[in-house]
């Protein structure tokens, strides 16, 4: 059994982090995903001036896979086209999750029609996967479904519990109606694959729940991209400057968010970029306490990051942000909860805060603005973390994982994928 890999991934989600990796280690068979700018119209598109682009057009113009041969990349531009239509068409979360399900089977079947040449492990992404792990455990592949955020019953429950808080908040009044759809896709790509790949313990934690206890799991912390580094900032005088970025809404604790900027009012400046995920008053809300910028092209996060004292994200429930990593070795001390799956150490790179806890974000904050000296040894703590959660060290954790899916695979003797018994075992990080 050889250990190359079938990586297949709508977006670039973590730059192409798992392809990079592979493509680098030699074990890339082929990269399947909806869009890449490295050719055809897209590059055509992305050579105009960016004034003339929409913002979103801009994004999927920036989509190229860096350091991955083009001759390893198959992407599917038409079919990224509609997608991209219909999720930027999608304003409430059942028409969201519809999106997905649409997307999934099509994706499968135009990754069917390629093949898995001569790999012999398949990698996936939660939501993504369900027909594919299943074709290729049928070609006698190696399967590993990544679960990209903490499984979908944990959220859902989490934001409904929001949703009665901050009624105002809601897109949907008649909540996702596929959402037991993507629950049960989840779970039985879990059954399918050989190994559920977890960016967090809080993820894992998740799964084992979610699963009985039978799906096998492995936790990997990411890594962050050396182009997120900046040199250490001079010392500033002022106001802190606070920057969240994400889609903002119920998920990401933007209600505390807001309320951190309405009591730290005249004291601190909020920056929040990233897609409006909340109905427009609210966002006028958003707006009038702090400095909104909308969704933006993943180039011009660099300048944001630079922009920044402070990086604050109060997620009730993430898989491991990337963006936490990426302010790390910006130099940024973070703000954050234990459920963003987070490698900042309580007190060391930054400060770990309850979930729903307006007021410790307002103290972490306020400790922050009146220790500058603590701000800057917090600062050079970051960027020393993020040294460690590097994509070398990442690779080295991913592969390690990678191995061990091998050593698990089980042939598939049906076409029903079996259930896997559990691995209580992790892959942790340093």
């Amino acid at each position: 059994m050889n250990d190359r890999i079938v990586v297949s991934q709508l977006g670039a989600r973590m730059h192409y982090g798992v392809p990079r990796i592979l493509e680098a280690a030699g074990q890339l068979e082929r990269l399947y995903t909806d869009i890449a700018a490295h050719r055809g119209w897209p590059r055509r598109v992305g050579r105009l001036p960016p004034g003339l682009l929409p913002k979103a057009v801009r994004r999927l113009c920036g989509r190229i896979p860096e350091g991955i041969a083009p001759e390893r990349v198959t992407d599917f531009p038409a079919f990224g086209l509609a997608l991209g239509l219909r999720r930027m068409l999608a304003r409430t979360p059942s028409r969201e999750t519809a999106a997905t399900l649409w997307a999934a089977p099509r994706f499968a079947r135009l990754v069917a029609r390629r093949g898995f040449g001569d790999a012999g492990g398949f990698y996936g992404f939660s939501g993504d996967s369900l027909e594919q792990l299943v074709a290729a455990r049928q070609a006698g592949l190696w399967t590993v479904v990544e679960q990209i955020i903490a499984p979908r019953g944990l959220l859902d429950r989490l934001i409904e519990e929001e949703e009665e808080s901050f009624p105002e908040w809601r897109l949907d009044t008649e909540g996702d109606r596929f959402a037991q759809a993507f629950a049960g896709r989840e779970k039985a790509e879990w059954a399918a694959a050989d190994l559920v790949v977890c960016g967090s313990e809080f993820v894992r934690e998740g799964v084992i729940a979610a699963s009985g206890g039978a799906a096998r799991c492995a936790v990997v912390p990411y890594g962050v991209d050396r182009r997120f580094t900046l040199p250490p900032k001079a010392p500033r005088q002022g106001p802190l400057r606070i920057l969240t970025v994400g889609v903002s809404g119920l998920r990401k604790g933007t209600p505390y968010v807001l309320e951190a900027a309405r009591r730290l009012a005249g004291k601190a400046h909020f920056r929040l970029v990233g897609p409006c995920g909340v109905p427009g008053p609210v966002n006028a809300t958003l707006g009038a306490a702090m400095e909104v910028t909308g969704i933006v092209p993943r180039a011009e996060i660099l300048a944001h990051f630079a922009w920044a004292d402070v990086f604050l994200l109060p997620s009730l429930c993430e898989g491991s942000a990337t963006v936490v990593y990426e302010a790390l070795a910006a130099g940024l001390p973070v703000v954050t909860t234990a459920n963003t799956g987070t490698v900042v150490r309580d007190g060391r790179e930054g400060f770990i805060v309850p979930i729903r806890d307006p007021e410790a974000i307002v103290a972490a904050i306020e400790r922050l603005d009146g220790d500058r000296d603590l701000l800057a040894e917090m600062a050079e703590a970051a960027q020393r973390r993020a040294a460690d959660f590097d994509l070398a060290s990442y690779g080295c954790r991913l592969r390690l994982a990678l191995a061990h899916a091998r050593e698990l695979h089980r042939p598939q003797t049906d076409e029903r994928p079996l259930p896997a018994p559990p691995l209580r075992a992790a892959v942790q990080g340093a």
